[in-house]
């Protein structure tokens, strides 16, 4: 289970099951790990739910559409994860409304999948560059990656690695809900299967460690899903 937490997530957004199931199939072969989603609410549901390191979206989808979905996604979710929107469409007016939308990038149907994987893994490179920072800060915390540390009111505090791992995944998304099961899958790098009590545990030992060096409030519970990092 721990190669799979280096492998990146992709969430496939596509109504046509034969497309949906191509896509899925390379990306598999290229050792990607993938959601498929069918519809924009389902997509939208696993983004809630689940980290993904790119999405491929498709624009002519049931329900909530592709429009909607970046826009939901971008404002709502505050989520920048890298998007590729697959569509039929070419003109130039829906293409820029699209990156006014913040999609990363445009892919015309029929297309080859090797333009597709192509234009994925330059993406994910990418990416990967910009998360090159060390520290990250929020109210009078203090993370850093390199060292494996978290300070508070500059006082580094006695973490275990689950720990400093919980804190982590909260810290480098604060505006995102993790699940239970979000938190036991990074930080215990295995599949979770109901652990409801160890992760309840593990948070409530951060709050009491980082409530001894203040008042301030750090981590939220989000009744019926989850934690976020407090505001």
């Amino acid at each position: 289970m721990g190669d799979e937490m280096n492998r990146p997530r992709i969430l496939i957004i596509e109504d046509d099951e034969h497309i949906n199931n191509i896509i899925y199939d390379v990306l598999r072969k290229e050792n990607f790990l993938c959601t498929q989603a069918y519809s924009g609410s389902e997509g939208k549901m696993n983004v809630t739910r689940h980290m993904y390191e790119l999405i491929v979206l498709d624009l002519m989808l049931p329900g909530l559409t592709g429009e909607a979905f970046m826009y939901e996604l971008r404002t709502e979710l505050k989520c920048d994860t890298p998007v590729i929107v697959l569509s039929a469409k070419e003109k130039l007016d829906h293409k820029l409304n699209l990156f006014d939308l913040e999609a990363d990038d445009y892919v015309t149907k029929p297309f080859e999948v090797e333009e597709l994987l192509a234009r994925i893994n330059v993406h994910l490179k990418r990416n990967a560059k910009t998360e090159s920072v060390s520290q990250y800060k929020h109210k009078n915390l203090l993370l850093d990656s390199d060292t494996m540390s978290v300070r508070v009111n500059n006082v580094e505090l006695n973490l275990t690695r689950r720990e400093y791992k919980i804190i982590e995944l909260l810290v480098k998304n604060p505006t995102r809900v993790f699940t239970k099961q979000d938190l036991y899958e990074f930080a215990w790098e295995d599949m979770y299967i109901g652990e409801d009590k160890t992760i309840t545990v593990h948070i409530s030992n951060i709050r009491h460690k980082i409530r001894n060096h203040t008042e301030e409030t750090y981590i939220d519970t989000v009744w019926g899903i989850g934690f976020r990092l407090s505001t």
